[in-house]
């Protein structure tokens, strides 16, 4: 059933907006005027991910994980005080104030009201909700226990969101150093340098070195500086872009493992992200190889990702995961340990979910040791820097007072 957007005015010429389900354009004015309410405005809206095949900027109607993570933290709430899927959904629908989700969830509830199951109208928003929501969900609503699914899912987007927001403000800092260094150069470079060394230009005198390379950085800087700032553009876009290709990517990402700090960082977080998953898939009913394939699309890197490939070809055969991950370099001896013993003792979910806090933990640690490194590494190379303009600059001037004595 269509849904349809509408501005409307009550009895007393108050506004009211909002969405209505109704066959057309005519049963939904209809429908409002029953309401006691006359529509102003009235159109059919679309899905963002309808919307982003004709967007020229699709990623302003993107729908955020943390607008999920609110929007499945309610439901699972609505679920459990004994609410019926549907009515829960229409009790949602008010509550939710981003625009775009609350049209993807009235879409929802009407093709479960046109016979089909939740997973299934999830998977019809691939955008929005990924294989492991659905398939989490799916688990969930045969087993009966669809509430209970609902608060995982809601603990693990937030989770994830938590340690995305420590990441980001740990390294907010650095990174904003960086950009208002790089402005302040630029600016010494292009404007201040330039006026300052022309009046070396009337010196009969060989100038230093240092003052020689300064201005033939200030003038080339001056000049080229548009095409330069192109050339990074294109770059960072060649990088995208050839980044996509699968077997560069691949052979990047296992590059990317292998760097110092950097390489550990990043396989410390596919693996949080992997145990986590799988975990929760486990828990929720989901069996192991079907958890294996959902959960190796989370983890970013192509290398693990086919390790796990590999893991689940040895383990359809028989072996032990934690026998097989052994055998890769790309998994961690603790994680390996660690999922030894789950399989051992037969507890292997919890000790999943275990396994992702204890990298969770170390991320955090590492990140916050990457910053406390950083931020001393680029006062000093602004230092250098600034310390090389002001030599190059007062050197002449020494030597000319040199002269005039």
């Amino acid at each position: 059933m269509p849904v349809f957007e509408y501005h409307a005015l009550d009895r007393k010429g108050r506004k009211k907006k909002g969405l209505i389900d109704a066959d057309g354009s005519k049963a939904a004015k209809a429908a409002l005027r029953q309401q006691a309410l006359y529509p102003v405005e009235l159109k059919e809206v679309s899905t963002p991910a309808e919307a982003s095949k004709s967007s020229v900027f699709p990623s302003f109607s993107r729908v955020k994980s943390a607008d999920i993570s609110m929007m499945t933290r309610q439901l699972s709430t609505l679920v459990s005080a004994g609410f019926q899927l549907t009515p829960a959904l229409n009790t949602l629908l008010p509550q939710i104030k981003k625009e775009s989700l609350k049209k993807i969830i009235s879409k929802i509830k009407d093709t479960i009201e046109e016979g089909s199951s939740f997973a299934n109208a999830l998977s019809q928003h691939p955008g929005v909700f990924s294989p492991i929501y659905v398939n989490m969900v799916k688990a969930g609503e045969a087993s009966g226990t669809l509430s209970i699914v609902l608060e995982r899912l809601a603990d693990i987007s937030e989770k994830q969101d938590a340690l995305g927001r420590k990441m980001k403000s740990a390294l907010a800092y650095p990174l904003l150093m960086t950009l208002i260094g790089s402005a302040v150069l630029f600016f010494l470079m292009t404007v201040i340098v330039p006026n300052i060394t022309a009046i070396f230009d009337q010196m009969d005198h060989t100038l230093p070195w240092t003052t020689q390379t300064l201005i033939r950085l200030s003038n080339w800087l001056s000049r080229w500086w548009i095409f330069l700032g192109a050339g990074i553009l294109l770059a960072v876009y060649g990088f995208i872009f050839i980044r996509k290709q699968p077997k560069i990517r691949k052979a990047m990402d296992r590059t990317l493992l292998r760097l110092p700090y950097a390489g550990d960082l990043m396989g410390k977080l596919s693996l949080a992200r992997l145990t986590r998953t799988l975990g929760s898939l486990l828990e929720n009913g989901v069996p192991l190889l079907n958890a294996l394939e959902i959960a190796k699309n989370v983890t970013g890197n192509m290398e693990i990702e086919s390790a796990v490939n590999e893991a689940v070809k040895e383990v359809e055969r028989g072996r032990e995961l934690g026998q097989v991950m052994s055998e890769h370099a790309c998994f961690p001896y603790l994680a390996v340990q660690m999922i030894k013993v789950g399989e051992q003792s037969g507890n292997l979910e919890p000790m999943l979910k275990k396994t992702a806090r204890v990298y969770d933990n170390e991320i955090e640690t590492t990140v916050m040791g990457l910053t406390a490194l950083m931020e001393p590494l680029i006062i000093l190379v602004m230092a250098v820097v600034v310390g090389f303009i002001v030599l190059s600059v007062c050197l002449p001037i020494f030597e000319m007072n040199q002269l005039v004595q």
